[in-house]
């Protein structure tokens, strides 16, 4: 009866729905001299369940928190420093210009060193055609592996 008793706890066990006191009653019985023959070989696991039971960790442990920033509240100040220099830094003439043909003049100087400054970028990324190139070079590749693969799959 007793034997039945284990086992049954066993499967509980095993599928984790015991309770402390049966998980005890099972150290219990693995600690004593009367395992039954088949149940051996749970009996290393109980023992040592009870053998760490009785470990105590001696070391002290540090219960000081480090102070982290908070670098939300840092954001927050650096968009109210933004907003502050903006508006107070509002300039009251903004230079408007009477004559149409100086504007005109003005404006087209302008959009051609805009324009210069871009075409300085693009010329850095030239590189890029050589790659579309390499890129369309390997998918010639893959069209020669796909029909290859045909070629040999219909011969085996």
């Amino acid at each position: 009866m007793v034997l039945n008793s284990i086992e049954k706890l066993l499967e509980k066990y095993e599928n984790g729905e015991t309770s402390l006191k049966e998980e005890q009653v099972l150290k219990n019985y693995f600690s004593g001299d009367n395992v039954a023959p088949h149940l051996e070989h749970y009996k290393p696991m109980f023992m040592y369940f009870l053998g760490n039971q009785q470990e105590q960790f001696t070391k002290t442990l540090p219960l000081k928190t480090k102070k982290r920033f908070n670098y939300r509240w840092l954001s927050v100040a650096a968009v109210a420093v933004i907003m502050l220099g903006v508006y107070f830094n509002q300039p009251d003439d903004l230079g408007t210009i009477e004559d149409p043909e100086l504007a005109f003049n003005e404006v087209s100087k302008q959009l051609a060193m805009i324009s210069n400054h871009f075409n300085k970028g693009t010329a850095t990324v030239g590189y890029l055609d050589e790659v579309n190139k390499g890129a369309s070079t390997l998918n010639y590749l893959n069209e020669i592996e796909n029909s290859t693969s045909i070629i040999f799959k219909k011969d085996q």
